[in-house]
């Protein structure tokens, strides 16, 4: 799959947390809403862009018992939940990503989650967030030696 491809997939994977999270809603009521009735483009997704942004969203949902205290523990005294929602759910995407998806580079992961803060979020956000990311990747590194 192309970069604007996944970058996009990203982006509807963060629009469907979004509306899991604040809609309270079935991961898979915000896939499906997300796809048939928000989709932003006037050409339907790519089956290839719903796929990946689909097990992105799904995957985040299920591991947060494992991204929610790697995410505390990096942001002392910072429950994730005290974040803004936007801001924690950049990077319970990027997170479930630098774990599950070994097949990105975790600077890439890092960038795009840059980039969706820079479209859905503030400077300060960004900042923040690759604080986080470069931490969290730094301790996965370790674990992993």
């Amino acid at each position: 799959m192309s970069k604007h491809r996944r970058h996009r997939a990203r982006e509807a994977a963060l629009q469907i947390l979004y509306q899991w999270e604040v809609g309270k809603v079935d991961v898979e009521r915000a896939v499906e809403t997300y796809f048939s009735r928000q989709w932003p483009y006037d050409k339907p997704p790519d089956e290839s862009v719903r796929d990946f942004a689909s097990v992105l969203a799904r995957d985040t949902v299920s591991r947060l018992a494992t991204i929610d205290p790697m995410i505390a523990d990096t942001a002392e005294r910072w429950r994730p939940e005290r974040m803004a929602v936007v801001d924690r759910l950049i990077l319970r995407l990027a997170v479930n990503e630098l774990t599950t998806h070994s097949d990105t580079p975790p600077a890439v992961v890092i960038d795009e989650a840059l980039e969706l803060a820079r479209t859905f979020s503030t400077e300060d956000a960004v900042k923040f967030i690759n604080g986080m990311l470069d931490a969290i990747r730094k301790k996965l590194t370790n674990e992993n030696r």
